[in-house]
């Protein structure tokens, strides 16, 4: 499809822009005060305190549910780099797939939050036996995140990277 709001071309670029040259960059930058905001609370999310593997099996759930392609081909890169098998990364589509009992809290709450919008007791309580405050705030969060992104990145048509 075509994308509905053409991405800046590279000479219309910021800095953080040229020395991250994806679509998404390149498309919200077409709003720059927004832009500006969300690179900072996305940075956050991508660079928090939970574990790299936590972090990529919680996106590319959330990207399965939205069927973003966007979120999940580059998430997907991501999850490898974060030491995920190509196999894993795969299963992360298989809501019968078996997985270790951290990763299956991950995958409950990206499933959770995207089929009741809230979390059970039985998984918010499983969530406070592994992660502290902070980190139980940011899974929610950065699930809710890559969401609402899938959303966006599908409305407006952006194409996945090569």
């Amino acid at each position: 499809m075509k994308p509905r709001v053409r991405p800046l071309p590279p000479e219309e670029w910021d800095d953080f822009t040229k020395g991250h040259p994806y679509n998404v960059f390149a498309t919200l930058a077409r709003h720059p005060r927004l832009y500006q905001g969300w690179r900072g609370f996305h940075g956050t999310l991508q660079d928090g305190t939970l574990p790299a593997r936590d972090r990529e099996l919680a996106v590319l759930r959330t990207a399965h549910h939205c069927d973003s392609a966007y979120e999940w081909a580059r998430h997907a890169r991501l999850a490898r780099e974060a030491g995920l098998t190509e196999q894993e990364v795969e299963l992360v589509r298989r809501p019968d797939a078996l997985w270790s009992v951290e990763d299956q809290l991950v995958l409950q709450v990206a499933d959770d939050l995207y089929y009741a919008g809230d979390l059970t007791d039985a998984t918010w309580a499983a969530l406070c036996d592994r992660y502290d405050e902070a980190g139980r705030i940011e899974l929610v969060m950065l699930v809710a995140h890559h969401g609402m992104l899938a959303l966006v990145l599908r409305t407006l048509r952006v194409r996945p990277d090569d």
